[in-house]
């Protein structure tokens, strides 16, 4: 009896169709059914949206880690916002900075215009000022005599 195979007989009668649908309905009632599960899905379900499960004996055992877990939950929620909030800040800043970083690079571009030795005397030319043709003269004196000028 340690095989079965081996003390089936090899050769059998092919069966009968009246035998075949009477095998598969003797197997089939021999299961249960499939709507005892949602049976049991609509109970639970239907006990949630009554409320009935909070007097159940194990939820109430359970209530104080399912409260811990609720607080947990939404402080994940509200560290969720936070990061998303300092993500926009730190985008907006960068920003700023690119703009303030465009407009000084543009503004000490025209300064370096502005401030050529050539641009400089076209802005003097109209208050009646030239550019001196002749290099400038070194001036010397003595430091002495200026003093003893002024009064001493």
């Amino acid at each position: 009896m340690s095989n079965k195979f081996r003390e089936t007989p090899k050769h059998t009668e092919p069966k009968k169709e009246s035998e075949i649908v009477e095998t598969k309905i003797s197997t089939t009632s021999n299961q249960p059914p499939k709507n005892r599960k949602k049976g049991v899905l609509a109970k639970s379900l239907s006990a949630v949206f009554s409320g009935t499960f909070l007097t159940n004996e194990k939820t109430l055992k359970h209530t104080p880690f399912l409260l811990f877990m609720a607080f947990i939950a939404i402080l994940y929620i509200a560290n969720g916002y936070y990061a998303d909030d300092k993500i926009r800040d730190v985008n907006k800043t960068a920003n700023q900075l690119k703009e303030l970083r465009s407009e000084y690079i543009s503004t000490k571009s025209d300064l370096m215009f502005v401030s050529k030795q050539s641009e400089v005397a076209k802005a003097a030319e109209p208050m009646g000022l030239k550019e001196p043709v002749v290099p400038p003269m070194k001036i010397e004196t003595d430091t002495n005599k200026v003093i003893a000028a002024h009064g001493e």
